[in-house]
């Protein structure tokens, strides 16, 4: 598989390149430029299929030449000791639940993978560094996924005062690979001082610097798998269409799902599920993208302007645009008929949803609404309803325990270092721990 950037200027790269440069030189962001067709894996796979044999086999033939079976397997097994739940329930639903990783949010799934096949790929190619901006539960799962990985380091940017649930064990000065920073700003200032950081070549260089955040392929390709995997559950239950119902805030989890249908997966469409932040509902039917400000909302997750992954979604309409209107439907939930979401789903299914969740299964029912044939909805549960449990209670009543392993995830991290939004400051902080 070869990458481009958005910007097409610059050369085709190897996915090895990719996820270690990251970003293009012109600007962009790197998207698949060849997708092989891997029908011939997972049409043939069934229910019994755990997620790392899925991983294992589908990820040689997509990374050709950079990644053998025996890699792939590795990779699989070291990357996860947990999996998806597909729960069907009735003829026009089922629940993906994307919560079972160590930090109760999907984004466990991408990052996972990233840490392992980076460990993988650069065995013999020095130390990495890897740099995210990190706030809630992101930073935390960056850093669980890296923590022990040989010949990598992962920097965590945090806004001042928002570090929780870290092991100082792990830090580098106590002989481990985590350095959290704090940054006096913004979050917006913890992704400019890291795109500034990359961009100094000498220091990038040096230190083989990349991201963790969804700027790197290497987060958003694996994400794909999940969608394969909800197919060969669900394939013995379907009879009619197949969509997703994705919540969509910074896209990129329906670019992965995108990208799974360009590896061949039978689908008919994905639900773009989007808050009062609707902004990209008039693009994706076929008008301009116009930012707008941000509206706060009962799904913050979702309360997103000016998503980070525009460029790669919008490349998806620009080399097919009729396809993508007849590919993608977006959808607008407001907050009343989230909490009403959460209410129904724990009355009628006894499921509880948080309210990111919530807003996909909005959007799926009036998707199903809309249409007077058989339509079946794969509603992705991105995030551990006792995330928001406050809200969840409101709603149904009931309780939303949260798991032991996810208790210390709260708790208040010291940093390595605390310093101002300026790049002098940032490398000066790095050095002096390496």
């Amino acid at each position: 598989m070869q990458f481009r950037s958005t910007k097409a200027l610059g050369p085709q790269v190897s996915f090895k390149d990719a996820v270690l440069r990251c970003l293009p030189v012109d600007g962009g962001l790197y998207v698949p430029s060849t997708v092989p067709d891997m029908r011939q894996f997972f049409l043939y796979m069934d229910e019994k299929t755990t997620y790392p044999e899925l991983i294992a086999a589908v990820a040689p033939s997509l990374l050709q030449g950079e990644l053998n079976p025996f890699s792939a397997s590795r990779v699989a097994e070291s990357a996860f000791d947990f999996e998806p739940d597909l729960k069907q329930l009735d003829d026009n639903f089922s629940i993906l639940s994307l919560y079972n990783g160590p930090t109760g949010v999907f984004k466990d799934f991408g990052v996972a993978f990233l840490a392992a096949v980076l460990e993988e790929l650069t065995k013999n190619s020095g130390n990495v560094m890897v740099i995210s901006a990190a706030r809630g539960i992101t930073g935390i799962s960056i850093a669980k996924a890296f923590q022990g990985r040989q010949g990598l380091t992962a920097v965590l940017l945090y806004p001042a005062g928002t570090i929780r649930g870290l092991d100082p064990a792990t830090f580098v000065p106590n002989g481990g690979n985590i350095i959290p920073i704090q940054v006096r700003g913004t979050y917006d200032d913890c992704q400019a001082l890291i795109a500034e950081l990359i961009n100094d070549r000498p220091f990038a260089e040096r230190y083989q610097v990349t991201s963790a955040n969804t700027i790197n392929p290497g987060r958003l390709l694996p994400q794909a798998f999940y969608y394969l995997y909800a197919f060969i559950k669900a394939k013995k239950y379907l009879s009619g269409d197949l969509v997703f119902s994705v919540p969509s805030g910074n896209f990129g989890n329906l670019i992965s799902g995108l990208y799974a249908w360009k590896f061949g997966m039978p689908v008919n469409g994905f639900i773009a599920a989007m808050n009062a932040n609707n902004i990209f509902g008039d693009f994706m039917r076929g008008g301009k993208y116009t930012p707008h400000p941000l509206v706060t909302t009962n799904s913050p997750a979702l309360d997103i302007s000016q998503p980070s992954n525009y460029e790669r979604l919008a490349s998806f309409y620009e080399e097919s645009p009729a396809v993508m209107r007849n590919m993608v439907f977006p959808a607008a939930i407001d907050d009343e008929t989230t909490i009403k979401t959460i209410k129904e789903a724990w009355t009628q299914y006894g499921i509880l949803l948080n309210p990111h969740s919530a807003v996909a299964f909005a959007a799926a029912k009036g998707f199903a609404k809309d249409r007077d044939y058989g339509t079946h909805a794969i509603v992705l549960a991105t995030g551990h309803p006792a995330r928001e449990a406050e809200l969840v209670e409101k709603a149904t009543g009931q309780t939303a325990g949260l798991p032991e392993k996810l208790h210390i995830l709260n708790k208040r991290s010291e940093p390595i270092a605390l310093i101002d939004p300026e790049l002098d400051s940032l490398e000066s902080a790095i050095a002096s721990c390496l």
